[in-house]
């Protein structure tokens, strides 16, 4: 059960990397201190954004809590 719940609130993000970059550094910007935090918040799966964006070649910066 709890991986689907996991689906349900990942396919709540958007599948393009680009709009997902736009929702995920809003929300670190504005919500969360870090992407573990967003990630919990959000049932996400952390490895997966990850690799979804650097697919259009963003990598998580620490210092920033941003995507750069």
């Amino acid at each position: 059960m709890d991986n689907e719940i996991k689906e349900t609130d990942m396919n709540n993000l958007p599948k393009d990397p680009v709009m997902l970059l736009s929702v995920v550094n809003t929300n670190l910007r504005d919500f969360y201190s870090n992407l573990d935090e967003f990630c919990k918040a959000k049932d996400a799966d952390k490895q997966e954004i990850i690799e979804k964006l650097k697919m259009i070649e963003y990598t998580y910066d620490e210092e920033k809590n941003q995507f750069v």
